[in-house]
């Protein structure tokens, strides 16, 4: 008896041993984020018919690297914009969708603990995306993705949230409790049509921020609270009812935080932001196409069982020169090689090369291509277009379906849209206004070009808006450059020889972007209310603009494609030497 009262006494007392927390504890983790991966999965570029740099496949044998140092004290987390890019992933949502998507295989594969929803996301639509929340294993964050009906509601509830989305995910790492809010940006409204987020509402990213900081506080109290933000730092669209990239906005109006992990904006950030409340916040951001990931070391104090000190320090990290991993190649050569069979197949010819370089310059081949096909399907009278990427080239030759993916790189939707003609004026000239100078001399630049910029920041400033710079077809006019800006475009004529009219009106064709007010040269050039813009338009297209134009260069065959020649710069004894200087300093000789 008296054994076992002994007995009893040691394993109570192990037990309290047991149970007893240390006297101090220190807990290092690491983070890792990726963001705006756009289908940069594999090490080839399905468009360009290459090998690939940067890409998942090479950063996964960094994050095994730090697997293996910090073991589960790593956080792997992605900042969404997944679903629209190379052309794997649009061959996962539309060609092969019976598939599980590819975008949640690789997710799935490389153990992401957390991803936020971006907005090229959402511009696949309901189908794709819906099925996509389904196959994703790790949460999918988004706390202002919100049901339609329960937008703007003062408390935070999480059935509030879009279904199979979370406000936010919890983790737990060596004891440590984590939590991180995942929000995107707001302004999907202005470059989608609503049929696309249906039953869905994008609430603005402070208001959000605070019901849902208040709430994980009182609710989960963790020892680390993180954003996972797909919104830039600043700027962007601004309205009287968000801002576009909030992350600075939410980082100092809503304490909290001690780290936010964004991306978005395609550029790289990392630096710190004092708070209202007087607290440093760490802004971190990859950038895109996992040239680098973003990580952040962290070490944590805690004395008698609390939490006494943080040590947070951010770091970009390039991957582009890691070796690729070549257990996950292997387990998705299947599936890249079906990809390359479907980028390899034959469209059309084309007698000789068209560059989108030459856009910024004047009519150009590229463009007006898309122009006439816009026009040849549309049957409209006027055409609006973009060079949606800096510097692409289809060479001449046969043209293949990876080559439609250089022609259009997103997957917009056809739009036909009632405009009169002084705001089809006011549209170019908010276009021009953006891309060309006021020349005051035949020395100036006829471009706006920042003699400052070093060259990849000169090219990187002006690539980063090519998007937004509108020609048109279907009409005559010049742009002059000596005029001031509002005054640079004169219409001449309709291209047909009828005269235009600026009180008439008129079909314009251009991509749903465009037409849901991406850009603002719809509201703040033509001068359209954003709440017109729905019952402006006539027609638009169920699939993507790409489909279509890949279904007319298959009809047509073999095509010549040249410049129409219906606009230019002028005078054109300051015009023409500026341009070829500008052309030279954006591309060399």
């Amino acid at each position: 008896m008296k054994k076992l009262y002994l007995l009893s006494i040691l394993t109570f007392g192990m037990l309290l041993n047991i149970n007893a927390k240390p006297a101090s504890k220190t807990v290092r983790l690491k983070v890792i984020e990726t963001s705006d991966v756009h289908g940069h999965f594999f090490p080839y570029d399905f468009m360009e018919k290459k090998p690939l740099k940067g890409t998942l496949v090479r950063a996964n044998t960094y994050i095994n690297k730090q697997r293996k140092q910090y073991g589960d004290n790593l956080l792997l987390i992605d900042n969404g914009d997944i679903l629209q890019g190379q052309p794997c992933v649009y061959w996962s949502n539309y060609v092969m969708p019976e598939n599980e998507n590819l975008a949640a295989t690789v997710i799935n594969y490389m153990k992401y603990d957390a991803e936020t929803v971006g907005n090229h996301d959402i511009e696949p639509g309901h189908k794709v995306y819906d099925k996509w929340i389904r196959e994703v294993r790790c949460p999918l964050l988004g706390a202002n993705i919100v049901k339609e009906e329960y937008k703007n509601a003062e408390v935070a509830q999480p059935e509030h949230i879009y279904t199979g989305i979370h406000p936010y995910s919890v983790h737990y790492k060596d004891g440590v409790k984590i939590c991180i809010i995942g929000m995107l940006t707001p302004a999907i409204p202005n470059w989608l049509n609503k049929s696309i987020w249906k039953g869905l509402e994008f609430e603005e990213m402070v208001s959000c921020a605070k019901k849902w900081v208040k709430y994980i506080q009182e609710k989960e109290k963790p020892d680390l609270l993180f954003g996972l933000f797909h919104s830039g730092k600043d700027g962007g669209i601004i309205t009287d009812e968000y801002e576009e990239n909030a992350t600075a906005a939410v980082a100092y109006e809503v304490p909290g935080f001690d780290i936010i992990f964004f991306g978005h904006d395609h550029q790289v950030h990392n630096e710190w932001i004092t708070n209202k409340e007087g607290k440093r916040v760490l802004l971190i951001d990859p950038s895109c196409y996992v040239k680098n990931v973003a990580e952040a070391e962290i070490e944590l104090t805690f004395k008698k069982g609390k939490l006494t000190n943080k040590t947070i320090n951010g770091e970009i990290v390039s991957v582009l020169d890691e070796d690729i991993d070549q257990e996950m190649l292997a387990h998705f050569t299947p599936t890249i090689d079906a990809v390359k069979q479907y980028v390899d197949r034959k469209i059309g010819r084309f007698e000789n090369p068209i560059y989108t370089r030459d856009s910024f310059f004047g009519n150009s081949a590229f463009t007006d291509l898309i122009h006439n096909l816009q026009l040849q399907i549309s049957k409209a009278d006027v055409s609006f277009n973009a060079p949606l990427s800096f510097n692409s080239v289809i060479k001449a030759g046969d043209v293949t379906q990876g080559d439609m993916f250089k022609l259009y790189r997103f997957e917009n939707l056809l739009f036909i849209l009632r405009m009169t003609g002084e705001e089809i004026r006011k549209h170019l000239e908010f276009s021009y206004d953006m891309w060309c100078n006021t020349m005051t001399s035949p020395e100036d630049h006829a471009l706006r070009l920042n003699d400052n910029a070093k060259e990849d920041q000169q090219r990187t400033g002006f690539q980063y808006y090519t998007f937004n710079f509108d020609s048109a077809a279907g009409i005559d006019y010049e742009v002059d450059l000596t005029k001031p800006d509002g005054e640079k475009v004169r219409i001449l004529q309709m291209s047909n020889g009828e005269p235009f009219d600026e009180h008439k009106w008129y079909k314009v064709v251009m991509n749903s972007y465009r037409a849901n007010g991406g850009g603002e040269l719809l509201t703040k050039g033509a001068g359209i209310p954003m709440d017109s813009l729905e019952s402006r338009v006539l027609f638009h297209t169920d699939m993507d603009q790409r489909h279509y134009l890949t279904e007319e260069i298959m009809k047509m065959g073999t095509i010549n494609p040249q410049p129409n020649n219906n606009w230019k710069f002028v005078p054109e004894a300051w015009a023409k030497p500026a341009l070829e200087r500008d052309r030279q300093q954006l591309f060399g000789k």
